[in-house]
Formats: C-alpha cells, structure tokens, sequence
C-alpha cells in the first residue's frame, strides 16, 4: 500500500484540478477499501456536530452522546446499554425531600399559673383584712409596697443603666407622700412630692458629680412614678364608702387584666403593639374593655352609694384604656433595661412592680370619676 494515499483528505476528491483526469497514484475510488488495505488504527466514530450538553446530563448512549466523551471506556462509570441510571444513595427520595412537619405546639400560659393563683388569693386576703378592719393598716400596706417597687426599679435601674437614683430618700419620702395623701388629700400629697424631689436633689450632692443629672432625673421620675400615683388610693379610702371604692378600684383592675389574658390567649391574632409587648394583641384589649365594663356597671349599680349603671360602664372603659397604657409603659421600661420582670420576689407575677405597672395609672383616673361621679 502507497504511503501516499493516507495524506489525502478524508472526502477529497480524485479527479486533478487542471485536466480532469485522475490523479496518478490515487487511491480507487469506492466507498471502503478491501479487506487487506484495512487501516490498523482505531476508527474514529463519527459524532454529530451539535451543541455539547452538560456533564451532569448522564444518558445511555456511551459515545455517540453529543458533547460526551469518545470512547466508552472513557466514560467513568459506564453502565451497557439499556441499564436504568441509579439513584445516588444521597439522592432525597420523595418521602425524604420534605421533613415531616412538627407537631402543633399547645398554647402555654408563660407563667407558673398554680403559684401565680397562689400568690394571688394570698395577697387578696391580706387586702381585704386591711381594707375592712382597719384603714389605717391598709394604708401601710400601701406604703410597704411603695418602698418595695421603689427598691426593685432603682436597683434594676442601676443594674442595667449604671443609674443611681438614691434609694434612702425615695423610701422615706414615698411612705411620707402616701400617709400625706391620706391625711392631707391633693394638698398634703402634692407637697410630700416636692419635698422628696428636693431631698433627691441634695442626697445625690453628697457623691462626684459625674452622671448627676441622670440620677437626679431617674429619682424624680422614680418618686413620681410609683409613690405618687400610689397615693390616689390611700385619697380612695377618705370617702365615707372608701373601702369599697378602693375595692371596686382593684376589682376592675384585675377583671380588666384577666379579660385581655383570657381573651387574647384564646383568639389573640393581631399584634396590640409588637415592638413595645409582643403578647399582647387587639382582641385581648376588646376582651379587656368588655370584662371591665361590664363589671363596672355592676359594681356601680350596687356597690357604690349613688352610683348608676352607665357610670360603671364609663369606669370600667377608663380603667381597661389606662390599666392596658400603663401595663405598657412599664413593658417599654423594662424593654429598655433589657429585662423580662422587675423582681422575683411574688411566685408567677414576678416582681411588685410587675403587679402595680397597670394599679398605678389607673389610681388617679378611678379617683378623679369617682370625685366627678358620687364626690
């Protein structure tokens, strides 16, 4: 076989450009070569001139697969002809490419409600002894829980804020404004407010000057906040029907909180004010005005001397708006300091302060009704 015949292209013709005769020493023309003049070399096989495909696009072609490899024993992990293509075993399966979804979660409480109920029942026994025995007795009931709410806000205050509010001279002059207020009325409380305040003033004066104004100003606020707005109950009980009032004051309160609890756990779907209190929500202040309206009226009709339905109805609306506002103040306060409760020392209510945050503003909004209502 001439050497020359394999330098020809593979389809080039035989036939010479200049005289159309065949070229000398050009191989037969014909479709395949005889058996002796086979080439010796691997044929190359023949591959369809289109676009490649990806790697990852396996099928079961072997070589002829466009944009795949030449041979078949090329091909890593090559399976014959036919063969179905198995899965990886980290392949997901139907069943397994969807987690089972979790079970629903049972609505909680958040609190320990044995030791809140507890807790409660006691101190209403203690309130209703006070209340309806001695007035007096209640009026230092008041007063220990203004110095107890006091502690517990300074020294979270000073905890959380490096703020030092003083604590001697808040004590002192809350319990004075309280007994001040009982004794004296508007007059006496008002003037017990200024005094504390000056005596904040000259207590910090006694320590370096640096942070002074914001621990002079948190004091001020402390006094304001908590023995102030305490001492419109302690003004309750002058009234001749005092204890009741004072009672109707805390009854509301609570049937109010309770409401927008049982309510809103229920069928709380829509955030009161999330970024302040997230549990909260719409329904459970329309829970919240509802219970406190109705138990107004009744309490009014019944309770109170001269009192009438309608009064009760407006009572109990004031006392659910004012009881859920100064529930989240004290949330925004405590979102601030960064905590959750402001003691621990009430089982399932937390702190004192965690109980008085909706009893103090109300107090003076059942007062002045009261005043306006039935003098």
């Amino acid at each position: 076989m001439n050497d020359s015949s394999w330098g020809a292209p593979p389809h080039a013709g035989y036939w010479g450009p200049s005289d159309g005769g065949p070229v000398q020493g050009a191989a037969p023309a014909g479709p395949a070569y005889d058996a002796h003049h086979a080439p010796q070399t691997r044929p190359m096989p023949i591959v369809p001139d289109v676009p490649a495909h990806g790697g990852n696009q396996d099928d079961d072609r072997g070589a002829a697969r466009p944009g795949g490899p030449l041979f078949r024993d090329e091909m890593p992990h090559a399976q014959p002809y036919g063969a179905v293509p198995q899965k990886p075993d980290s392949m997901p399966t139907p069943d397994d490419a969807q987690p089972p979804a979790p079970a629903p979660q049972k609505k909680s409480a958040g609190r320990d409600l044995g030791a809140a109920i507890g807790v409660g029942v006691g101190l209403g026994a203690v309130i209703i002894a006070s209340l309806f025995v001695v007035k007096a007795a209640f009026v230092g009931v008041i007063a220990v829980a203004v110095v107890v709410g006091l502690w517990e806000l300074t020294s979270r205050l000073q905890e959380r804020k490096g703020i030092r509010a003083p604590l001697v001279p808040l004590a002192l002059g809350g319990a004075a404004m309280v007994v001040s207020g009982y004794v004296r009325g508007p007059e006496g409380a008002w003037v017990a407010m200024a005094l504390t305040a000056l005596a904040v003033l000259v207590w910090r004066m006694t320590e370096p000057p640096e942070g002074y104004l914001k621990d002079v100003t948190a004091g001020v606020f402390a006094a304001f906040y908590v023995p102030f707005l305490a001492t419109f109950v302690a003004m309750m009980l002058t009234a001749d029907d005092g204890a009741r009032r004072v009672m109707t004051f805390l009854l509301l309160t609570v049937v109010s909180d309770t409401g927008a609890y049982a309510i809103g756990w229920r069928f709380g779907k829509h955030k009161l004010a999330p970024r302040i209190s997230p549990g909260k929500t719409r329904e459970g202040l329309f829970g919240a005005v509802g219970f406190a309206m109705v138990a107004g009226a009744v309490l009014m009709e019944f309770v109170i001397d001269d009192g009438t339905w309608w009064q009760g109805l407006l009572l109990g609306l004031a006392v659910a708006v004012s009881a859920t506002l100064g529930d989240l103040g004290e949330s925004m306060i405590k979102r601030d300091l960064g905590i959750k409760d402001m003691g621990t020392l009430l089982p399932g209510h937390g702190g004192i302060m965690d109980r008085l945050d909706s009893l103090l503003p109300t107090a003076p909004v059942v007062w002045l009704l009261f005043v306006a209502f039935v003098g």
